[in-house]
């Protein structure tokens, strides 16, 4: 392995970073560049795991609002929306050459492997790329906590929080000019304050389970390999 700061990594990405600005669906462009910088990642002989969200295709709690679909029936179609998301990355990484495993917390072995924690730890000492799916397998949780979940059970070195932002800002930056990006946060800051990082749940886990989360721009090419190497990149939140 060369020089690198994280030994095993947890990237937690959501379903709209699978999709062009606005879009909907999956974007073969958007999927491609995004297997590119987690290739370079896996070049470095870094064991990664991937958790991924659904919203690309289906909020439950935004269809259950709108039509008669009960909230925990839209709740596990997104579970089920993050395999198809998973299944698509999967076959991405492959692409790029590199040996990948979905496991999913909702039952569906005809496609991927349920989940195993055991498992799962030896794939990624084979070197082997998990991605995670189905979510926690439970409704009325986001993605957000099933990663800071994950990344506790793998006893992952770093969550890094996937954005199409460069770190977290004291404002909407896209709204704000004024608005300035913060380098260092505790996790406690971050919970009192309701910074829209990560749901406060998941924060909270990491924080009991000592995970430092970086929230980064994983589309500014070398980004996620320059975080993994060390360099001062995006935000991070931790205990200091």
């Amino acid at each position: 392995m060369q020089q690198v700061k994280y030994r095993r990594v947890l990237l937690k990405i959501s379903g709209e970073g699978l999709c062009r600005s606005g879009g909907f669906g999956i974007d073969g462009e958007v999927l491609g560049r995004m297997a590119g910088e987690i290739k370079l990642v896996a070049d470095l002989g870094i064991q990664l795991c991937i958790v991924v969200g659904g919203g690309n295709i289906i909020r439950g709690s935004s269809l259950a609002k709108d039509s008669p679909i009960e909230e925990v029936t839209g709740h596990y179609m997104g579970m089920l929306a993050t395999v198809i998301n998973a299944l698509a990355i999967q076959d991405t990484l492959e692409s790029f050459g590199l040996v990948t495993r979905v496991q999913s917390a909702v039952a569906v072995d005809r496609v991927c492997e349920p989940f195993t924690r055991r498992r799962a730890l030896r794939h990624l000492e084979k070197g082997r790329v998990v991605i995670f799916a189905g979510g926690t397998g439970n409704p009325f949780v986001t993605t957000d906590s099933g990663g800071a979940l994950r990344a506790s059970e793998m006893q992952a070195d770093v969550l890094l929080k996937a954005t199409k932002v460069d770190g977290v800002y004291t404002a909407d930056p896209m709204k704000d000019p004024t608005a300035r990006k913060i380098d260092r946060l505790t996790y406690r800051e971050v919970i009192d304050k309701r910074l829209a990082v990560m749901d406060v749940a998941a924060v909270e886990l990491c924080r009991q389970n000592r995970v430092p989360i970086i929230v980064f721009n994983l589309y500014t090419p070398g980004n996620m390999r320059a975080v993994c190497e060390g360099g001062a990149i995006g935000t991070t939140i931790d205990g200091d």
